[in-house]
């Protein structure tokens, strides 16, 4: 079973986290037949716009941190950074590596495609899983989504994709982490986080309506006023503000490395879970 589905619908590619049995939480696998099809759909001139969902009952759980599937110490392709392979070195230094490409370069690289990208979401949208919807253009939301970044139990400061203060208010960014409770799609709509809300039974036609009325409009325009609207971003300090957070975050990994169980404070999916509930 391939962990990615995609398919192109007439100007529309349709790429989908396919680990349903895992609630699509990502490992290495995953992520690089995610980029796989994105630089497909980007290199594919019928398609105008990328939509990203998932299958199953949730759009992802976020990082994989407990199932057989789980690759935290596999070799994979470079990609998005320079730096050298992380599974033959040791402590901080191999997991600094490993997510300076896997997650914080991946999806660096994503929120730069030069196509517009759409995040399709449905039920559970956890920590890493909010790094893939945001480094997508627009969000749209199910009624029974939610969201959460629960991660500060781990010991650590939010997710690698630290996009936190600029896509709600930075007071409301530090109680969404503080707390690591879930909000639900309409409180996520009413402080910006996604842009829409629709009933569940209405969400593909939404965002396939959305993306067909995107599509209509010339490529390189489309290209050129994300390219500004980054630029805009890029310049109030996402970048910065991501780099300075990457580091603290793996301050705390490697803190928690040296006190603790584990770089993740002991913490596994099952307890993550329960602490959700």
């Amino acid at each position: 079973m391939s962990e990615v589905l995609y398919e192109v619908r007439d100007s529309v590619a349709w790429v989908t986290l396919h680990r349903p049995e895992y609630r699509n939480a990502q490992n290495i696998v995953m992520l690089m037949k995610l980029d796989d099809a994105y630089t497909q759909a980007v290199q594919d001139d019928a398609v105008k716009v990328i939509v990203l969902c998932g299958s199953g009952k949730h759009f992802s759980a976020g990082h994989d941190i407990g199932t057989p599937g789980r690759d935290i110490d596999k070799a994979f392709e470079r990609r998005a950074t320079t730096w050298y392979s992380h599974e033959d070195r040791e402590g901080a230094e191999a997991m600094f590596v490993r997510e300076s490409e896997a997650y914080l370069g991946l999806c660096k690289r994503w929120r730069n495609l030069p196509k517009p990208t759409i995040a399709m979401v449905h039920g559970a949208c956890i920590a890493g899983a909010l790094m893939l919807t945001w480094a997508c253009d627009l969000i749209i939301a199910s009624d029974d989504a939610f969201f959460a970044d629960p991660v500060v139990r781990m010991g650590i400061p939010g997710v690698e994709f630290f996009m936190h203060p600029y896509v709600m208010s930075p007071r409301k960014a530090k109680e969404f982490l503080f707390l690591g409770d879930r909000i639900d799609a309409t409180e996520a709509h009413r402080i910006g986080m996604i842009n829409r809300v629709v009933p569940r039974a209405e969400l593909a036609s939404t965002v396939a309506d959305i993306a067909a009325r995107i599509s209509e409009k010339p490529r390189f325009a489309l290209a050129l006023t994300k390219k500004a609207i980054n630029f805009a971003e890029d310049r109030m300090g996402v970048n910065e503000t991501m780099d300075h957070a990457f580091a603290l975050h793996h301050l705390a990994h490697a803190h928690s490395a040296m006190t603790q169980s584990d770089h993740i404070g002991g913490q596994d999916a099952k307890a993550m879970k329960k602490a959700m509930k």
